[in-house]
């Protein structure tokens, strides 16, 4: 018997093909995005490029204003009330319009407050332009029309590579990296406008009906208070370490993160595309539901852990090649990260069963529970021991998150049998890990070495092991072949 029971085709097998078509291109376009900020990271330097990322994590965490919990809810009616996303996109543009006022006031205190005020007119046209490119392509998301999304991360990564690389080739400064970053979503929002109208999925316009937006109001606060609780997790540790610590530590610790943030593209990408057929098999498949659930969690596991432990193991080798001699304070910073990343993993397939359910409030609790973890963490570690108290803190919130949100879904949907789908998955990457530490201090280009390496004797362990077992993957080419 396999580990997971089959679901029945047609939607696993869509999502499988999506999931595989957008995360290659997510694969191809953070490759490029990877050398667009590792070359700002090293023409900025430390100081000025804990600036810049103090910055993004501002506009983050002040864009919730904007959301108010109706990008999540945006994807799941219009997967369940496909004909009616024109009206629902036209509303929440017109709201966000609005909500743009209030939070350009919101975003002009955080930054004077920390002396980045002289940033705050590109700042703010980054995160609204942020703010509907994300609306934009939820769109395509709810219909699961996905190709279109695929060439558009590729064509963004392009763009903003072309201008990071004339801002290096110029000379500019800390201002125009920030308008590129603006310049990128502006690009993308275009580019959704003519997709969307020229697939018949929603022409754009403005339209603004209190009773509906009242409605949504309601159903996406538990959604808002999750983003907003969440984003204030996620981000909240760069500010405080731009505002505790020497600004030069602010950049150490941002680019530590950035390889561990870029990575989430992952889960995330699975979880967008999962999100609306579990929306779907919650009102139509609800026996099925619980196996697609656990069937994401392992997916999400097989992929993680193995970054987890690679990234630990090579950490010395990754800092120099990536960011150079002048981050090597960075390394156990990224060391340390990488112990959060198979959690980080993981609980996207929690968030996605309560949000796809109708619980969307109880993960509302979890994100509280979790917020509270890191603002106490990192309160009680940055004083003393800065970025490095900053990167424990972050393991630990992704442990308090997966705790609180495996509790909720057990409650309110069926318990995920966490050991029984992770031991043996956790078992190969250990060895994994023994294969690779001969090899950790392999540095330049022949760090691939140990990639390499381990990426082979992950496979075999994890075939060996049954972390994956031949029933899956007959039932992944299966899925696969019915997609085309």
């Amino acid at each position: 018997m396999p580990d997971l029971p089959t679901p029945s085709a047609g939607l696993g097998s869509r999502a499988l093909r999506n999931t595989v078509l957008v995360l290659a291109a997510k694969v191809v376009a953070r490759l490029v995005a990877l050398v667009t900020v590792l070359a700002m990271i090293r023409y900025l330097k430390a100081a000025p490029y804990g600036a810049f990322a103090t910055l993004v994590n501002y506009t983050a965490i002040v864009s919730v204003v904007l959301d108010l919990g109706f990008n999540v809810l945006f994807v799941r009616e219009g997967a369940r009330h496909p004909g009616e996303i024109q009206r629902y996109l036209r509303n929440v543009m017109s709201l966000r319009l609005l909500m743009s006022v209030v939070s350009l006031g919101l975003l002009a205190i955080a930054l004077a407050a920390n002396g980045l005020g002289s940033l705050l007119v590109p700042a703010f046209v980054l995160m609204v332009l942020t703010s509907y490119s994300t609306l934009l392509r939820n769109g395509l998301y709810a219909v699961q029309k996905l190709g279109y999304e695929a060439i558009a991360v590729v064509l963004e990564s392009l763009v903003l590579l072309a201008f990071v690389l004339f801002g290096i080739k110029t000379g500019r400064g800390l201002t125009y990296f920030v308008w590129a970053y603006a310049a990128q979503y502006a690009f993308s929002c275009a580019y959704f406008v003519v997709v969307l109208a020229v697939k018949r999925i929603a022409v754009i316009g403005w339209r603004f009906e209190l009773p509906l937006l009242r409605e949504w109001f309601w159903k996406g606060l538990p959604f808002a208070l999750t983003f907003v609780l969440t984003i204030l997790y996620f981000r909240i540790d760069q500010p405080l370490v731009y505002a505790l610590r020497p600004h030069v530590e602010a950049g150490w610790y941002g680019a530590a993160y950035k390889p561990f943030e870029a990575l989430l593209f992952i889960p995330m990408t699975f979880l967008s595309i999962v999100f609306p057929v579990l929306s779907i098999y919650h009102r139509e498949r609800a026996g099925e539901l619980l196996d697609a659930v656990n069937r994401f969690f392992k997916a999400l596991l097989l992929i993680g852990w193995p970054m987890s432990v690679g990234i630990f193991m090579l950490a010395h080798p990754l800092t120099r090649l990536l960011f150079g001699q002048a981050y090597a304070q960075s390394e156990p910073a990224l060391r340390i990260l990488a112990l959060s990343l198979g959690f980080a993993f993981v609980n996207n397939s929690f968030i996605g069963a309560l949000s796809a359910t109708d619980h969307q409030a109880s993960f509302t609790w979890a994100a509280g529970w979790s917020l509270l973890a890191n603002l106490s963490m990192n309160l009680a570690l940055i004083p003393t021991f800065g970025y490095i108290g900053a990167s424990w803190a972050t393991v630990f919130t992704e442990i308090v998150l997966g705790a609180a949100g495996w509790t909720l879904t057990a409650r309110h949907i069926g318990r995920v049998p966490v050991w029984r789908l992770s031991w043996r998955v956790v078992l190969a990457g250990l060895v994994m890990g023994v294969a690779v530490f001969p090899l950790r201090d392999l540095g330049g280009v022949a760090v691939a070495i140990p990639v390499v390496a381990g990426v082979a004797v992950y496979g075999v362990a994890a075939v060996l092991l049954r972390g994956l077992t031949k029933e899956e993957i007959i039932w992944a080419r299966r899925a696969m072949a019915l997609s085309r």
